[in-house]
């Protein structure tokens, strides 16, 4: 997903009692409107409530919805002879052989072998040998300690599986990626014409993928790398890209006198100073490929995901708790071996790094420990397979006493914290999306996404409901459709106070930044479990985790946004006299507007991700049409049916809070100084 930032030029202090300005008299013009249609729309409804909603009762399905199982079957049936599917066949048998080669290495006896070639313990000492070659020995004492927390709680193997997963998408996802990035970097056709479909690719949410997955790759690993090297690709293609292309003009046309060819000038130039931007995309990859491979579970992709599912399907938090935590440990330590190895390969660029002869020593004699250690695991089985402890069991019979205490406790406020939202917001705005007539709720939204994103907005949001209509699920669209809009509400009203109080205050920015900074580091999976132990399954328990979901990275856009703006101005508002308040709503916040639309843009794309996700604990509507796609064959084209929708509704928000920005953008007087700001969707650490 892409969003455009433009800020805006320095505007001259606002007097207090002082008529507003001409620009935020038009977007308060634009409220008139936009108030009147919601009137009108309420006005007609309350006439025709409950009347053509297309509601789809259970799991009923529609003719459509069995023409595309046939698609399915008729794929399935042909495939001996059809060359698509002989091709996607053979991608799938290369990648499971590659995962199952690396588990007879790491993970699986490799017979007649009755442990893998290499233990655990020489599987630890390499690991933690790598974080000290890419980074430093913290890195690799964090390496260290989180592959020992793997094995001491119990989850072992399936740690292992989840990162043969995540590094063979993380390979793949470099040997195809760098390329691409190279040519929208250096090439500004291709990059107009890579853009949309990665623009595309970020903005459907994850479970999508995996319904067309399992159709070509079939499930289990193959399927978990391919729909993991989808998700995980496009971040590193843009940053890659846009690093490259951000290389000083300057610098390129000075080497470019001394007669440098084309692959000089890339090599010597332009991927040197572009190293940084280069990793930052590889560590946005990296953690976004975790992420997915969490999500794979659902095709049988082997990892932590697995153990988590289980613990959601039967409600046991304590189940679900230990592979989640260990999911989040492994995430932390990804991303700080990546970090660190870009924070290392600028120091040594620039000439530093420490002393290199003890670095060098440090490299060898770790390199002849982790070459003992490969060999005592080879030899003595003891230090092959990870001794057996109940320490996992302990934790997760601890969490689930824990939860059982809280919700005997407190389960009074959280049962009225929920009925309190769904009841006041919930279902007020539910009756209005999902039961009015469908004809009303296209043309209301289409007239609200004319007012606030102009003409282009009113084509992508037409084309998208349409689409949706066609697809007859239209009255779960509206469910999902509110409670993304609910959650995106609360998540700005979380964005707000706390991004705005981390602009004024240092301390607190300092004290909140790492807690957000850890918040986008987790796979959004995990957030479901805590969540679901405070509220159990239900809607909100699934707009509750989205809201936990998107708000870091809500919170941190709105908090650099505002503190972005020009001390100056702000010096120049305080002296006529402004109070707080008439600094933050008359100079700050106006300042920052493109700031806000953007954190709206991407708390409405993480919130509905999140609420798909979300079928799984209660949320109804299009995630549990996936998830009974996922769980019956005969239900297949009714799941693909709800991802597709799922991608308009996507779609068709992205599309409206882009061109709302655009529209503000174009209203304010004077000069304008544009630049883009791209962030991936999934979990990253901005």
């Amino acid at each position: 997903m892409t969003a455009t930032i433009s800020p805006s030029p320095t505007p001259k202090p606002v007097e207090p009692g002082a008529p507003p300005p001409a620009e935020e008299q038009t977007s308060i013009s634009r409220w008139i409107p936009a108030a009147v249609i919601l009137a009108a729309w309420v006005v007609v409804w309350y006439f025709t409530n409950g009347t053509q909603t297309l509601a789809l009762p259970g799991t009923s399905r529609t003719d459509l919805h069995d023409r595309l199982t046939e698609f399915q079957n008729e794929l399935l049936a042909g495939r001996a002879t059809n060359p698509v599917m002989q091709f996607t066949n053979a991608i799938a048998d290369a990648l499971r052989s590659a995962v199952e080669w690396l588990q007879r290495m790491v993970v699986l006896p490799n017979f007649p072998r009755p442990v893998p070639e290499i233990g655990w313990l020489g599987v630890v000492a390499l690991a933690t040998y790598v974080g000290l070659v890419v980074a430093s020995w913290r890195i690799a004492l964090l390496v260290a300690a989180s592959f020992l927390s793997f094995g001491v709680l119990g989850y072992w193997e399936d740690s292992l599986d989840l990162l043969i997963i995540t590094g063979i998408s993380v390979v793949l996802a470099v040997v195809i990626g760098l390329p691409l990035a190279v040519l929208i970097g250096t090439n500004r056709r291709a990059n107009q014409v890579v853009t949309p479909f990665l623009d595309f690719m970020q903005t459907m949410p994850t479970f999508v993928y995996l319904l067309p997955i399992v159709l070509f790759f079939g499930i289990g690993p193959s399927a978990a790398v391919v729909s993991t090297l989808i998700y995980a690709l496009p971040p590193l293609i843009r940053i890659a890209g846009f690093g490259i292309r951000e290389v000083s003009a300057t610098t390129v046309e000075a080497t470019d006198s001394a007669g440098q060819t084309y692959w000089q000038r890339l090599f010597k130039v332009q991927v040197p100073m572009a190293r940084k931007t280069i990793i930052v995309g590889l560590n946005q990859t990296t953690l976004a490929a975790l992420s997915m491979a969490t999500l794979a579970a659902f095709v049988n992709g082997p990892g932590l995901g697995k153990p988590v599912l289980a613990g959601l399907r039967i409600n046991d938090v304590g189940t679900a708790f230990v592979p989640g935590a260990l999911i989040v440990v492994m995430a932390v330590m990804l991303d700080r071996a990546t970090t660190a190895a870009s924070e290392r390969a600028e120091k040594v660029a620039r000439g530093g790094g420490g002393d290199p002869r003890v670095r060098r020593g440090l490299i060898i004699g770790g390199g002849v420990a982790t070459l003992v250690a490969i060999y005592l695991s080879r030899t003595y089985v003891g230090l092959a397979e990870f001794p057996a402890y109940s320490i996992g069991d302990r934790v997760a019979s601890a969490v689930s006493d824990g939860v059982d205490w809280f919700t005997g406790t407190f389960g009074g406020a959280t049962e009225w914290i929920k009925d309190l939202i769904t009841n006041q917001f919930l279902n007020r705005t539910q009756a209005l999306l999902a039961d009015s007539p469908w004809w009303l709720a296209f043309v209301a939204l289409a007239a609200l996404a004319l007012v606030f994103g102009g003409v282009r907005a009113l084509v992508s949001t037409v084309v998208c409901l349409a689409g949706i209509w066609y697809f007859d699920l239209w009255h779960d669209a509206m469910i999902t459709l509110n409670m993304t809009l609910v959650a995106t509400v609360l998540v700005m009203v979380l964005a707000l106070v706390f991004g705005v109080w981390m602009a004024r205050d240092r301390r607190v920015d300092l004290g909140l930044r790492p807690l957000l900074d850890a918040g986008q580091t987790i796979p959004p999976f995990v957030y479901l479990i805590p969540v679901l132990a405070l509220f159990g399954p239900s809607r909100f328990t699934a707009i509750t985790a989205g809201i936990v979901y998107a708000a870091p990275a809500a919170i941190k856009l709105v908090a650099d946004g505002v503190k972005g703006v020009s001390p100056t101005t702000i010096e120049a508002g305080r002296s006529t006299g402004q109070t707080t308040w008439q600094e933050i709503t008359k100079v700050q916040l106006p300042m920052a507007r493109g700031s806000l639309v953007l954190a709206t843009n991407q708390g409405l794309l993480y919130v509905l991700a999140m609420t798909v996700i979300g079928g799984l604990v209660g949320a109804g509507a299009l995630g549990y049409d996936v998830v009974y796609g996922f769980a019956r064959s005969e239900a297949w084209g009714k799941g693909l049916a709800a991802g597709i929708t799922i991608v308009l509704l996507g779609v068709m928000l992205d599309r409206i809070t882009r061109a709302a920005a655009d529209v503000r953008r174009d209203d304010g007087p004077g000069p304008r100084r544009a630049f883009h700001l791209r962030l991936p969707i999934g979990p990253p650490n901005n």
